[in-house]
């Protein structure tokens, strides 16, 4: 037993103090396996436009504004990896610009190389309404209305998740976000602050969309942990396997996955609706390198594998 006391030798401390860093140290490093294995592989995921569905009818748009806001919230988390969809018209004009041979040759705009999401998420806006009660004297200066008077906000958004390979519906919620302003009131004048600028998250409206934004963020991240990491195999190069997970998906050396072969697509012959496609578990391969957008993953045992094959943790 090791003397703790004051009349413990300089040895003895210091066989106290070595016990001591040898616990921090494995402790430390269990902490950060724990947190590496619940953070993941990352979805890639796509935000589409919002539909406007409320009343509202005033200078800013809503759909563009929400949109941004939603895709700015998602990768601020940092738990999935966003694809660009609201500019990709951009996107395939410069792509046609470089093809059409009036720029100098590069192959960051080739056409036909845009990296598919396996979620798309859409949004409606069903409500957004600011009301006030009170005086409605004040001052106003710059677009920005400052008066006595009471008032609440409300946003209402309805989030779907579209799997991408079958076009299923795999969620839908609806969020909200309420915010109330009392005391006196800060209001904007048709002319005043942009959607989503600081002037526009102080008042009421910025607020309310502001929790309704986070409300789903969190709603969509939880529906995320349910749905297993999905993606492809890009190539096969003798027992090389190359798949589209990387280092901004979260890939790891180590990780496992099954590897499905997709049959005949199925299609209701009434409605044209895709249904999705037989597939047929082929095997495992565990990933040996991991690049920037792909890794490299190695056969375990007699697996047959062709590009294009859906591998899913």
């Amino acid at each position: 037993m090791i003397n703790t006391g004051p009349g413990a030798t300089r040895r003895q401390r210091r066989k106290i103090v070595f016990f001591l860093l040898i616990a921090a140290v494995l402790l430390t490093g269990a902490f950060y396996t724990t947190c590496a294995e619940a953070a993941g592989l990352k979805k890639l995921v796509a935000v589409s436009r919002f539909e406007n569905k409320s009343n509202w009818s005033g200078q800013w748009s809503l759909d563009r504004g929400m949109t941004d806001q939603l895709t700015d919230a998602l990768m601020q988390s940092k738990k999935v990896t966003v694809l660009e969809r609201e500019t990709l018209g951009d996107v395939i004009s410069e792509q046609n610009l470089a093809a059409s041979g009036r720029t100098m040759k590069s192959k960051s705009a080739r056409t036909g190389k845009i990296t598919s999401a396996q979620i798309l998420i859409k949004g409606a806006i069903t409500e957004f309404s600011n009301s006030s009660k009170g005086s409605d004297t004040g001052v106003s200066f710059k677009g920005i209305s400052v008066g006595g008077g009471r008032g609440e906000a409300h946003v209402g958004l309805i989030i779907r998740m579209i799997d991408t390979t079958t076009s299923q519906v795999l969620a839908s919620k609806r969020v909200e976000g309420k915010a109330k302003a009392g005391g006196f009131r800060l209001g904007i004048n048709r002319g005043g602050i942009g959607f989503g600028t600081k002037g526009f998250k102080k008042t009421p409206l910025g607020k309310a969309t502001q929790i309704a934004i986070d409300n789903a963020v969190e709603q969509i991240l939880a529906t995320l942990e349910e749905i297993p990491y999905q993606g492809r195999v890009i190539k096969v190069s003798g027992s090389s396997v190359y798949l589209s997970a990387g280092e901004r998906t979260g890939a790891s050396v180590g990780d496992v996955f099954t590897v499905y072969n997709l049959g005949e697509e199925l299609v209701d012959p009434d409605t044209g609706e895709i249904l999705g496609s037989e597939e047929e578990a082929m095997g495992q391969i565990k990933i040996y390198k991991v690049m920037k957008k792909f890794s490299k993953a190695k056969k375990l045992g007699n697996v047959e594998v062709r590009k294009g094959d859906i591998v899913r943790e």
